[in-house]
């Protein structure tokens, strides 16, 4: 699979590579990817302090969600996601547990967010259905179709941030709130040591298991990548305040 393998190469990547020399990722339009996935641009920066990912899209950002299925086994999920080579511990997970992925994710059959009350209507239980924030931890899973998973830890374990909503996978639930506006998806995320770090934007699919075992929740395929094969051509640039 496309994918899988190239999580492969991300890890040779990661370790044997020398810096990128692009910044930005660019992409020609896709006309049999949906606009609201279709990725034509990608960009990272940071103030030391607070990294800032953003990508744009040929449509408009944000307007297509899953569908709901009325239970958590077997729901969907619709992600725009930003693969770094940050490793897992720069969020609070096990130092070198897999590729460190800032996402933003909407999904209408649960809610992972139980701290923060995203919609406003002062119930912070029921807002899966709104594009929302994560970290996530991949990695390699050949029983997903998509080659990759959400890695599955023991919440009382494993190592995990404190604001983690207790699933038993590697996923921060940090509470930022993306910006969605027009062809843009942006987010704003406190994290150090990400300058002249790389990373990719990948518009993607996920799947929570029919049955509710591991893996728990699968890459099941993406709508597009940016760098065409996950080759994290991007880098995260300095920008002061």
């Amino acid at each position: 699979m496309r994918i899988l393998s190239s999580l492969a190469a991300v890890a040779v990547f990661s370790l044997a590579a020398p810096p990128a020399t692009a910044h930005d990722i660019t992409a020609k339009s896709d006309p049999k990817v949906p606009g609201a996935f279709d990725i034509i641009g990608a960009t990272a920066t940071t103030d030391g302090r607070l990294a800032t990912f953003s990508m744009e899209v040929s449509g408009k950002a944000g307007s297509m969600k899953p569908k709901k299925v009325g239970k958590l086994q077997g729901s969907k999920v619709d992600a725009y996601v930003w693969p770094t080579k940050l490793d897992p511990s720069a969020a609070g997970f096990a130092k070198g547990s897999g590729i460190l992925t800032l996402a933003i994710t909407a999904h209408p059959d649960f809610d992972d967010t139980p701290l923060f009350d995203e919609s406003g209507d002062g119930d912070p239980n029921n807002d899966g259905a709104d594009w929302h924030s994560h970290w996530v931890v991949l990695v390699e899973d050949k029983a997903c179709t998509g080659g990759l998973t959400v890695r599955d830890i023991s919440p009382a374990q494993d190592i995990l941030p404190a604001t983690a909503p207790g699933l038993p996978i590697a996923l921060d639930s940090p509470g930022m709130s993306p910006t969605i506006k027009g062809a843009s998806v942006r987010i704003t995320v406190p994290v150090q040591g990400a300058e002249n770090v790389n990373f990719d934007a990948v518009a993607a699919k996920l799947q929570v298991h029919e049955q509710g075992k591991a893996p728990l929740l699968c890459v099941t395929g993406t709508y597009k990548v940016a760098s065409g094969k996950l080759t994290l051509p991007g880098v995260i640039m300095r920008k002061d305040k």
